[in-house]
């Protein structure tokens, strides 16, 4: 007899079960790897945990609101939140813009060999990023990177690219850029290939020009895909991490150093893990308030147009 037979011929007494029976085990690993976790990271930064507290928890005090409190005391803490906001703010915008245009690019009915060009701009979001870090710091090197080489052919100076605070930041963006555009433009481009050609069959009967077809079928009904995309390529860009800490180690100075980059650091370079989880649960209410904000201004509402 199955498990639905069984549940079924139970009665009309508990008519959860069945549902709680089949979902109890997703539910359980769930709370067991999210759940828990998250609960022991709060826990953990209400307090002074470090690496002596493993050994003799004697040593374990509890400080309530002290680890937060001595984030915004800390110099270092507002450079990586300006860091961070600074690399959200120009590398998301920057990150789906050339995503949404490789995209149209590649839907356009002239262009040929579209998987062959797909597969090629997806290669850099599969390839491990500490080779990519490698080729790209020979790229950005201030005497032989081919970067310079292209200025200097054009009569532009070289730039210090890694080793100046002013290009460090732009530098970090622009390979996240390339690393990762790849992943979005193909979901933009699913979304694209959704939308019925005799739309635009019938937007250029009506005399519309390519520019209107854009603003006036492509673009509302790619609203929900592009609000999905916008979402999570913010999500993405506030963890920033291994860029900067592969290539600059959150230098020169402070000036790549990152929210995520100085939670490791404080983590499990200096073992503070307290003051570590509290910086995790100030990103997540970062994260949070930018969510809002966001949905708020209209930026993550889907679209309701429709075919």
């Amino acid at each position: 007899m199955s498990a639905g037979l069984w549940f079924a011929r139970r009665g009309r007494g508990a008519p959860a079960s069945p549902g709680l029976f089949f979902v109890a085990p997703a539910l359980a690993a769930l709370a067991l790897f999210f759940f828990v976790p998250v609960a022991a990271s709060l826990g953990l930064s209400l307090t002074d945990f470090d690496l002596y507290s493993v050994a003799d928890l004697a040593n374990l005090r509890f400080v309530g609101l002290g680890n937060y409190a001595r984030l915004l005391e800390e110099p270092v803490f507002w450079t990586a939140l300006r860091n961070t906001l600074y690399f959200v703010a120009l590398g998301a915008p920057l990150s789906v813009g050339v995503s949404l245009g490789t995209a149209l690019l590649l839907n356009h009915r002239l262009v040929r060999w579209k998987g062959v060009f797909r597969t090629l701009y997806f290669l850099p979001v599969v390839t491990t990023l500490v080779a990519v870090a490698v080729v790209w710091r020979f790229v950005y090197h201030p005497r032989i990177g081919l970067l310079n080489r292209a200025l200097e052919a054009v009569g532009i100076a070289p730039v210090d690219w890694l080793g100046d605070p002013a290009w460090a930041m732009p530098a970090i963006v622009l390979l996240a850029v390339w690393k990762g555009f790849g992943f979005n433009m193909v979901i933009l481009l699913a979304a694209l290939q959704a939308i019925p050609e005799r739309l635009y069959e019938a937007a250029r009967l009506d005399g519309a020009t390519a520019a209107q077809e854009l603003r006036h079928v492509t673009l509302p009904l790619l609203a929900p895909t592009l609000s999905f995309v916008l979402l999570m390529t913010l999500i993405g860009h506030f963890q920033l991490f291994a860029e900067p800490y592969v290539m600059t180690q959150g230098g020169p100075g402070d000036a790549t150093r990152s929210l995520v980059l100085l939670m490791y650091e404080q983590g499990f370079r200096f073992w503070s893990l307290g003051q570590a989880a509290a910086l995790a649960f100030v990103l997540f209410a970062l994260l949070l308030a930018v969510t809002f904000a966001a949905r708020a201004a209209g930026l993550l509402r889907g679209g309701e147009a429709s075919p």
